[in-house]
């Protein structure tokens, strides 16, 4: 268990392993909980813990290999909020998804990835979880209104799938919009699910895998703007590329490198012409069921606010 024995800095996490009894199903609250893993997140940590603090009941924030100002926000936005958000230093050294390391890596080890999302989500204590990370901004009326029908219409079985368009800046006109090579990000892999003995991560070579045994996914809707493409790096630099030249996140930098900007406008006249195929595979395929909602949802108008309210919250933030 993590050490409390110092309440000005953060819970401390060293040499654990997870297991599903560290679950406490049956100890949890009635609520909702998020949780966040965070390595150098500083860009855009305070906005994205702001933006989803009204909506849940904790969040739990760890922080792994921080070399930035992570530790030292996380612990001003903890003073403020006081025990609504919770801040954990995971210590151990761990490798990042597609990495040798990571490949080579057991699942419990506290060296894994796929222990420390475990581990994180094993410190929350509501009985609804969601996973969300640093470059998340929170669309306000979209997550209030998700978050009001699971509070009064909590389905087990389901995983909410939420989803959010992915942002990048045009590095000659500095226009901010949509990436236009890796448009949406979430496809079933982050949602609102009850927690129960089967409900963690387990290992792929690649990445952590959420497993969901007797979960069917549902597409939820339009929850926040990802900010990734817009942090230092344009959010490769957590991935240790250099260290690992046959990681899978060479090709995704590429792909970025290579893309264009667009319009949330641009984007829904794009995936007019995808509709019609996604309807006919939809009844067959769980993710391209979820490729249906998205599609959906975007033409008839979410997520509920445009690029310029988006750039202007994050002004916000920064002054």
């Amino acid at each position: 268990m993590p050490d409390r024995s110092t309440l000005a800095g953060p819970e401390i996490i060293s040499g654990r392993s997870f297991s599903p009894p560290d679950l406490r199903v049956a100890e949890r609250l009635p609520g909702i909980s998020a949780f966040l893993r965070i390595r150098n997140g500083a860009d855009f940590l305070e906005a994205t813990i702001e933006s989803h603090l009204p909506h849940f009941d904790e969040i739990v924030a760890v922080y792994n290999l921080c070399t930035d100002a992570t530790p030292d926000i996380l612990l001003r936005l903890r003073q403020k909020h006081g025990p609504k958000l919770r801040v954990l230093h995971y210590v151990d050294r761990v490798f990042p998804p597609g990495s040798e390391g990571h490949a080579r890596t057991g699942p419990a080890s506290p060296a894994s990835f796929v222990n420390y999302t475990n581990v994180a989500l094993a410190e929350t204590r509501h009985r609804i979880v969601a996973k969300i990370d640093d470059d998340h901004l929170a669309i306000p009326t979209a997550m209030a209104q998700l978050v009001a029908r699971l509070r009064a219409e909590p389905a087990s079985n389901i995983l909410e799938c939420f989803s959010g368009p992915n942002l990048m800046r045009d590095a000659k006109t500095g226009m901010l919009g949509v990436c236009n090579s890796v448009r949406i990000s979430g496809l079933g892999d982050v949602g609102f699910f009850h927690v129960n003995p089967e409900t963690y991560f387990t290992h792929d070579r690649r990445f952590e895998m959420f497993r969901t045994v007797n979960l069917k996914r549902r597409f939820a809707g339009f929850v926040y703007w990802h900010l990734k493409y817009l942090k230092a790096g344009n959010g490769f630099e957590n991935y240790e590329l250099r260290d690992n030249p046959q990681s899978r996140y060479h090709k995704q930098r590429a792909r970025f490198q290579a893309s264009e900007v667009i319009s949330m406008a641009d984007l829904r006249q794009k995936l007019k012409a995808d509709r019609f195929r996604l309807a006919l595979l939809a009844p067959f395929s769980e993710r391209h069921a979820i490729r249906l909602g998205q599609v959906d949802a975007l033409l008839a108008g979410a997520p509920m606010e445009d690029e310029a309210a988006a750039e202007a919250r994050l002004e916000a933030f920064r002054s």
